[in-house]
Parts: C-alpha cells; structure tokens; sequence
C-alpha cells in the first residue's frame, strides 16, 4: 500500500475537505508572495472536538523537479475540548492560515489537510514565473 493511494481529492467548492490555495497565478522570481491556505470556504467544516481538521501542509513541486520540497505546516489544536467536556473548552482554532513564500521558477504548489474523520486530502495550484 502507498500513502498516495489514500489520499483523496476533489473540488473545494463542492467538498469541505478539500484544502484551498489562494495564491497568485503568476509571480516574480525571487519576490516575496502570499499563500493563503484554508478549509472550508464553500461549504463549512465542523470544528468540534469530535470532528475537526488537525493540519494543513504546503509543498512545492518546481517545473521539471523529480521532488517536491515542504514549505510549511500548520496545526490547528484547540477544538472547543476542556475539563467539563467537549465543545465546552474556552478556545478553538480555525483551519485558516497565510504565509509568504519566494520561488526562483514555475511550478505547482500543493496542499494537504487532515481530517480527524474523513482522512487526507489535498488539492493543487499551477504557478508561472515572469
């Protein structure tokens, strides 16, 4: 069996599961640029502490590279538990985040999220370089 071959994917505007990536379609080489990963967007995930997303992964594959290289990851940890129960708790996070990012050439990024039920889940976005 292969890690790849549990991965799921699918539209994020018709499945809460899938990881969303906001980010330019074009960028300069070497210059500084946002990426905003969330879940959720179209249709809501529930974030309870019975059923909630754990982390969101970023990757960078570049044009022509075998390997793809980790960017980033995010954990979301504070899902409404505490002492009196779930969905009790003071805190929960939401599986929203933003970092900056500079490639030296074209290429594909790449998400994955986790879900505490449903699995692994990913999704892409195609970056060109001027």
């Amino acid at each position: 069996m292969k890690l790849g071959d549990n991965i799921q994917t699918a539209d994020w505007k018709k499945e809460k599961h899938a990881p969303v990536i906001e980010a330019p379609d074009v960028v300069t080489a070497g210059e500084p640029f946002t990426v905003k990963l969330s879940i959720g967007k179209e249709i809501p995930h529930p974030n309870t502490t019975a059923h909630h997303i754990n982390w969101i992964e970023l990757y960078f594959k570049p044009e022509g590279d075998k390997f793809i290289y980790q960017v980033g990851h995010f954990d979301f940890v504070a899902h409404g538990a505490a002492v009196q129960g779930a969905d009790s708790g003071p805190v929960w996070t939401h599986p929203v985040t933003e970092c900056s990012v500079t490639v030296k050439g074209a290429g594909t990024l790449i998400a994955t999220a986790l879900c505490n039920i449903h699995g692994l889940w990913e999704n892409s976005h195609e970056l060109k370089v001027e």
